[in-house]
């Protein structure tokens, strides 16, 4: 019995020595994994001219039932490409797309979406600031479908200024219940919003769909966010321009989606550019669909934020990687990572690099006590590796990093950063691990002065 043993330590001790050891990748490789899980979907040869369906670019005809016909020939036909030429085309109501279907905006061509709520009825399944119910329909509107494209030079108005945005001075009442439903697990079928409540729907939403792209498209006036990319895969936005100054018009929000490319980028938005969540609290921790492997490359940011990660991650975010971007204007925050104790969770794997801005109030932004609330769920945030990083002038802060008593910010790295100015250079705590390498902030100290 003791040779058995004897011979079988051995056996375990040499397969465990001749072992290859885990390869540790570098951020190139990593990136370059995430883009082969990255392919824009076929587009069909079956093309569908909308003004053959009755569509009238006028800008005084309804043309929403024309787009509806031709969007159930592309179901009927098993795909299709529906060309969209130049115009002004009124829609009263949402599009809902189907599978196999490219909508091909051309240029001078424009989508203006209707005023009247009523049109945007029934209410249909989607998510609002990371907790799932059901409220008015988004205004492109994609569920569960596979290959599905908006591409083309035209633009999509999302018409909000002057209707749905101004839900937002009475949306509270509403808002809190969505909450506490999300905090009680309310079925599903019970959190029935729409008619009577105050619930801005998004202007664009992919949920649970696999295979899109939209391309050089020109987003504007969005009722809240803009871009919802929400439980989906294998994502690609290119060369889209925003022009989007509502309240919460957000650029692109990834939630609970995975494999997501967003590249060559204008952004102009009164919110976030990009704000990657994976739900909201408890609901969020409930469904556990982290997002991750999300490239944000080549792009020019203007609005609130560059950047940011939460606050609803809930879920957990990993692998962002933001290459090769710079600025169009001002943003209040370049790289903005928020979380708080209601949220749990985790953020790392994290990776900026080459990346310029202007003016802001705050370079780079860590907080996992965001707006000095919740307990009992600290987020875990950590592996942030933030490398050729340059601001002319921070009027706040260059680096802040806030943790939490019970569960710091750790191993968070800056390499070849240069602030120019700021008001206040780094401001840490409870925060463990936080490494400097050749980072400047305000004038270089050169040569100390030999005077007395």
């Amino acid at each position: 019995m003791k040779r058995c043993l004897f011979l079988l330590f051995v056996s375990v001790y040499f397969i465990s020595c001749n072992r290859s050891p885990e390869k540790v990748l570098s951020r190139e490789e990593k990136i370059e994994n995430v883009l082969k899980s990255i392919v824009p979907p076929p587009i069909s040869d079956n093309i569908l001219l909308i003004t053959d369906f009755g569509a009238v670019g006028d800008s005084l005809t309804d043309s929403k039932p024309a787009f509806d016909k031709a969007i159930q020939a592309c179901k009927e036909q098993k795909g299709g490409k529906i060309v969209v030429p130049a115009g002004i085309y009124i829609l009263n109501g949402p599009i809902h797309l189907t599978d196999n279907l490219c909508i091909d905006l051309q240029k001078g061509s424009k989508l203006v979406f209707g005023t009247n709520p009523a049109d945007y009825l029934p209410a249909v399944l989607t998510s609002w600031e990371g907790t799932f119910l059901y409220n008015y329909s988004p205004l492109i509107y994609g569920y569960q479908l596979e290959n599905v494209a908006i591409i083309g030079e035209g633009v999509i108005d999302g018409n909000g200024r002057d209707s749905f945005s101004k839900w937002a001075e009475n949306q509270k009442e509403s808002q809190l219940l969505s909450r506490k439903m999300n905090k009680e697990n309310t079925p599903l079928k019970d959190r029935m919003f729409g008619e009577g409540h105050f619930l801005r729907p998004q202007l664009i939403q992919f949920f649970e769909c696999k295979n899109v792209l939209i391309e050089d498209v020109t987003i504007k006036n969005s009722p809240f966010w803009c871009v919802h990319i929400l439980k989906s895969e294998n994502v690609t936005a290119r060369r889209v321009k925003f022009d989007a100054f509502n309240r919460n018009n957000d650029g692109f929000d990834p939630e609970y989606s995975k494999n997501v490319l967003i590249e060559d980028i204008d952004f102009n938005n009164a919110d976030d550019n990009v704000a990657i969540k994976a739900g909201r609290d408890h609901e969020g921790r409930r469904t556990g669909i982290m997002s991750e492997n999300i490239i944000i490359r080549n792009c020019r940011f203007k609005g609130l934020h560059g950047v940011v990660i939460g606050s609803e991650m809930s879920a957990g975010v990993q692998n962002v990687f933001v290459e090769n971007c710079t600025f169009g204007g001002y943003c209040k925050r370049g790289i903005y990572l928020k979380s708080n104790p209601d949220r749990g969770g985790f953020i790392r794997d994290i990776y900026v690099n080459n990346v310029t801005f202007g003016e802001v109030e705050d370079c780079f932004f860590i907080t996992s006590y965001y707006h000095g609330e919740g307990k009992g769920f600290e987020t875990d945030i950590s592996n942030v590796f933030v490398e050729n990083v340059k601001c002319q002038k921070a009027t706040n802060a260059g680096v802040v990093i806030q943790g939490y008593p019970s569960k710091k910010v750790r191993d968070i790295y800056f390499s070849n950063v240069t602030i120019d100015s700021a008001a206040t250079g780094v401001s840490l705590s409870n925060a463990d691990n936080i490494v400097f390498n050749d980072v400047i902030i305000g004038t270089e100290v050169k040569v100390p002065s030999h005077a007395k």
